[in-house]
């Protein structure tokens, strides 16, 4: 971060020791630190859970119906000729219910798109992971930038502060300058010790992804690291897409596989006590569709696939006219940033140097030389809000556009 160089004074070394990073602080790239995080989220394990269940349903779906076994008796006991046993009838049957219609096939047709489901929202919340762990890493590198801007602007205002005293000590300026020096001094010190703060609280909170410690990395990266200029919608949300509507439409099929009913046939044997013969019994159960024909099952499923499907293209259009404002903003962020540290910033540095020369020669006041240094401050805080406004767009970007997604990269389609 070469920005504002940093004046690294004795004065500063002495007022205001930093405190030193981890001796044994490991470089940590965005790239490592997705992989980090994926590796340990419980989420990512979650969702193979969810897949893995998705699994376990298509075998189930692939099950026939079992068949059944039924004994039944007839006249045990009665009077007359009908004494205990004497005429009794027992029937053994076996009976299998035949599915009609393609159930089965349809059955096994929706548990697969259940699979497809399950893994293109596995990919897609280990989209949403990476941008967030994106975000964080951004956060870490902009941490830093603030405290490295805080220390240069503590440097500027301790050889500020000094040259104050000494005018002040010369009787060359009144006594609340040298009070008003002092005070600047004191505010950049809070200043410092505050982004540092801050800094240690991102590095903590990007390395809790992996329950690592925000004391044991450093980031290596840059925010203004530039946006890859192809822009496209990310393959994970459409390939979720593309699963839910056919999911949609596998349910549609296997309602209207209902509509066809099945038979039962049984088959078995009848001994007759009275003669001690035995005779074979066969049947077949065949229900009547006289009532239910499924029909509001059918159009449930055929509205609720057409919904899945004009709420995907809804969302498809809200992601492009979205990624279109992004870009355009981006591209804006950023100019402005390069611009302050090209054309605003070096001006205000060699406005501040000149009314320091012209201070130590009585040409200008403390006050000037305190406005030329809040201009650098300004100028500071206006590039940090462009380099923040850039890091929002981006993080967005690229979880639009699926930039760290996996699968994509692998050419692995759910």
């Amino acid at each position: 971060f070469n920005m504002f160089p940093k004046l690294r004074t004795a004065l500063l070394a002495a007022a205001l020791a930093c405190p030193a990073t981890a001796a044994f602080a490991e470089p940590v790239t965005l790239e490592e630190a997705i992989a980090k995080a994926v590796e340990a989220a419980p989420s990512i394990r979650a969702n193979e859970a969810a897949i893995a269940a998705a699994r376990a349903g298509r075998v189930q779906a692939g099950v026939r119906p079992n068949p059944t076994v039924t004994v039944e008796g007839e006249n045990f006991v009665g009077s007359g000729p009908y004494n205990v046993f004497g005429q009794a009838e027992i029937t053994g049957t076996y009976s299998q219910t035949i599915e009609r219609g393609g159930k089965r096939d349809a059955r096994v047709a929706f548990a697969d798109r259940d699979i497809g489901v399950a893994e293109a929202s596995s990919r897609v919340g280990r989209l949403e992971l990476v941008s967030a762990v994106q975000r964080a890493f951004l956060d870490v590198v902009i941490a830093g930038y603030v405290v490295e801007i805080a220390e240069t602007r503590l440097g500027v205002e301790i050889e500020m502060q000094r040259e104050a005293l000494r005018r002040v000590r010369g009787y060359k300026d009144p006594l609340f300058v040298e009070t008003s020096a002092s005070a600047r001094v004191t505010q950049a010190q809070l200043n410092l010790t505050e982004a540092r703060s801050r800094h240690v609280a991102a590095r903590d909170g990007l390395a809790a992804y992996w329950g690592g410690s925000g004391m044991d990395i450093e980031t290596e990266g840059e925010v203004l690291s530039g946006i890859p200029a192809a822009r496209q919608l990310a393959e994970a949300d459409v390939a979720l897409a593309q699963a839910e509507a056919a999911r949609a439409s596998a349910a549609v099929t296997l309602e209207q596989t209902r509509v066809r009913q099945d038979y039962t046939l049984s088959g078995g044997a009848r001994f007759l006590r009275g003669t001690n013969d035995v005779a074979l019994v066969a049947g077949v159960t065949i229900p009547l569709g006289r009532f239910d024909r499924n029909q509001g099952n059918i159009a449930r499923a055929q509205a609720e696939k057409l919904r899945i499907e004009l709420t995907a293209e809804a969302q498809r259009l809200d992601r492009l006219r979205r990624l279109a404002s992004l870009g355009a903003e981006a591209d804006a962020a950023r100019a402005r940033a390069d611009a302050i540290v090209v054309e605003v910033y070096p001006q205000t540095t060699k406005a501040l140097r000149q009314v320091r020369e012209g201070y130590a020669r009585g040409g200008f006041t403390f006050r000037d030389m305190q406005g030329a240094a809040d201009a650098i401050i300004q100028a500071q805080a206006e590039w940090l809000n462009a380099v923040t406004r850039y890091r929002d767009l981006q993080t967005e970007i690229d979880r639009l556009t699926g930039r760290f997604d996996a699968a994509a990269d692998k050419g692995i389609n759910p």
